[in-house]
């Protein structure tokens, strides 16, 4: 690095290209080498604040000094060439891409950026083959694709319009997923009733979700004691099963696995090292307003159960 009349000059070597960046004198010199943590989370924090507001060319020289000082990561890599592409260098953004990927930054990333990139050089065809890898590799932002100036040429084309469908299933996958939806009836807020008393036992507010996969339980029971819990249900595609995940006000956690039966939902516990009580927990859709939930735990291997609760709940109105 060394200054000119009015500005700094940064020349960054990087395989075998050269990048010059022009800052004014009213910034902040970027040193070499930063030589303390302190010193180059400021530098990253410079660098993001022109990166969200698009300041390419503020951005540029920030980028590049991070790529030097920490070359194996590869977000800056990636923010570099949005940078060099914001700029109009196509060409070293693609270089930057790259490097990104080698790397370790995730395909649908890459794929993403380059598909700007190409679309911006007015290449089509390399453009959807980026674009569609970067949607197979998961790439979610359906918004990003009908907001994103590069591509406002493609968008009549059909191929666009498929690509655009299944990034959206990326996005939100439990919205498509039929599985996930298995236990719906068990949404809403409800008044609880021992199920043979009809005593009101409690109140429980249950909704979907974190993109609509997790279907959270909140319970409050009117007990003296005023215990009160929550689970956390969630279809598991990759073991094809139903788990819930309950914590309560006494520290206790349980975790239940099942499936959806014959409009059942039946949970069961695995036994634990050293404990004998394994428990079982059904859920019954007895309708659009009520459900019935039965819990049973055994000591004897699953040959006899004996109840613990058995609730009905009511929706309230």
């Amino acid at each position: 690095m060394k200054s000119t009349a009015g500005a700094i000059v940064c020349v960054v070597v990087w395989g075998g290209w050269l990048t010059m960046a022009m800052l004014s004198s009213a910034t902040n010199a970027i040193h070499w080498r930063v030589d303390s943590h302190a010193a180059l989370a400021a530098l990253a924090e410079r660098a993001d604040v022109a990166y969200q507001s698009k300041d390419w060319k503020s951005a540029l020289p920030l980028y590049l000094q991070l790529t030097h000082e920490q070359p194996d990561g590869y977000t800056n890599w990636l923010r570099l060439g949005a940078c060099l592409h914001g700029l109009g260098d196509n060409a070293e953004a693609l270089r930057a891409y790259d490097r990104a990927r080698i790397n370790g930054a995730a395909p649908s990333s890459v794929q993403y950026q380059t598909a700007l990139v190409f679309a911006a050089l007015g290449d089509t065809d390399k453009a959807f083959v980026a674009l569609t890898e970067a949607v197979k590799q998961g790439h979610g932002r359906p918004d990003l694709m009908m907001s994103d100036s590069e591509f406002a040429s493609m968008r009549g084309d059909p191929r666009f319009a498929a690509l655009v469908k299944q990034a959206e299933k990326n996005q939100r996958p439990c919205d498509y997923r039929s599985e996930s939806h298995q236990f719906d009836f068990w949404v809403g807020d409800w008044r609880v009733v021992a199920t043979k008393e009809l005593t009101l036992v409690g109140h429980s507010h249950i909704e979907r979700t974190i993109g609509n996969c997790v279907i959270w339980e909140n319970w409050s029971s009117l007990s003296e004691s005023g215990y009160s819990g929550k689970s956390y249900n969630i279809f598991n595609a990759q073991l094809n099963r139903w788990e819930q995940f309950w914590v309560d006000s006494q520290g206790d956690v349980i975790h239940f696995s099942g499936s959806l039966a014959e409009g059942v939902m039946d949970f069961h516990t695995d036994a634990m090292p050293g404990k004998a009580l394994i428990r079982r927990l059904r859920f019954y859709n007895l309708g659009p307003d009520r459900v019935r939930q039965l819990s049973e735990g055994s000591e004897d291997g699953g040959k006899t159960w004996t109840v613990e609760y058995d609730f009905t709940y009511n929706r309230e109105r």
